[in-house]
């Protein structure tokens, strides 16, 4: 399926970014509120797989795509991919507020609705809605909830012969001239999607509020396996922000562990850790060091900036004392 582009300017090494599409998804709203993302050209694809493949042959220069959800865990097609099937390197995380709504062909009554359609994950996510407002609601699942939203817009066969809505977010409304019914039908509104950027070389420089994700394989599963990976972090004070594990698809019982730590690899105490994993473990993935996201980012960026130049400061002062050695004795 050929891929969607959209814009033409380009921010400086960055020329062309994959997205999951269509247009309109979760995954374009986040990718637009970063203002250097948004001047590239936004090439859409159809499934996550494709967006990793097409950085894979370096059709475009990063794959932007999501990794976890607050209601759902971690995307499961991401993350495997990531561990098991490409080498490709995260640059940059951006978090997004999810809220979903309910929208149909203009003048459509909620009750005529007989059919609902989007992606499992935001049928999942809106059951009190729907069980409690819309109970006789058939749900059809799609691609994406922006492809719920297109083919409800434009007609499609698929969603013909009953009155049909779609769950997705407010772009697509405008997108494909839906009308929106029902606005924030999600069960939890603090709901939140974590999405990642990734490429296949390179990795940002520290900026004093950054996060590295691991992924740890075991030698044999026995008792204190994991207390020995965790110890490493214990030992130095690195704090842990994700622990999971997952099949390593080699044998039943058989996991790794996908970390996530505060830190960056060009710190050395992150780095000495790494080296003893990497020492210890049969196998260490990993997947990058990059600037963590949160509201107060920005700021513990800064202060990290302005700690760092006063330590600098203080150590050339303390290395101006040093003494010239004395000449040898003639």
């Amino acid at each position: 399926m050929a891929p969607d582009a959209s814009h033409d300017a380009s921010p400086l090494g960055i020329r062309r970014i994959g997205y999951l599409g269509p247009r309109g998804t979760f995954t374009e709203e986040a990718l637009l509120t970063q203002p250097d993302y948004a001047r590239a050209e936004l090439v859409a694809y159809p499934s996550l797989v494709e967006v990793l493949e097409a950085v894979q042959r370096d059709d475009v220069d990063l794959g932007f795509l999501p990794i976890e959800n607050a209601i759902e865990g971690t995307v499961r097609d991401t993350i495997d991919s990531l561990v098991f099937d490409y080498d490709l390197l995260i640059q940059r995380e951006v978090v997004l507020d999810i809220h979903l709504h309910l929208m149909a062909a203009p003048g459509t009554v909620l009750t005529d609705i007989k059919r609902v359609a989007s992606i499992p994950v935001a049928t999942a996510q809106c059951r009190r809605f729907l069980s409690e407002q819309m109970p006789w609601a058939e749900t059809v699942a799609t691609n994406s909830t922006a492809e719920a939203a297109r083919l409800l817009g434009d007609g499609d066969s698929s969603l013909a012969g009953v009155v049909t809505a779609a769950i997705a977010p407010r772009l697509p409304a405008d997108l494909y001239g839906l009308e929106i019914l029902v606005e924030d039908v999600e069960d939890h509104p603090d709901n939140k999607t974590r999405f990642v950027s990734v490429t296949r070389t390179g990795i940002p420089a520290p900026t004093g509020h950054d996060r590295t994700s691991i992924v740890c394989f075991q030698r044999a599963d026995h008792p204190g396996s994991l207390f020995g990976i965790l110890s490493q972090f214990a030992a130095r004070n690195i704090n842990l922000t994700k622990l999971e594990s997952r099949p390593t698809k080699k044998a039943l019982g058989e996991y790794c562990f996908i970390i996530d730590l505060e830190g960056h690899v060009a710190d050395e105490l992150i780095a000495d850790c790494l080296r003893d994993l990497h020492a210890g473990l049969p196998g260490l993935k990993y997947l990058g060091s990059y600037p963590a996201s949160g509201a107060a980012g920005p700021q513990l960026r800064r202060e990290a900036g302005e700690a760092w130049a006063r330590a600098d400061s203080w150590i050339d002062g303390l290395r101006s004392q040093v003494r010239p050695p004395k000449p040898a004795p003639g």
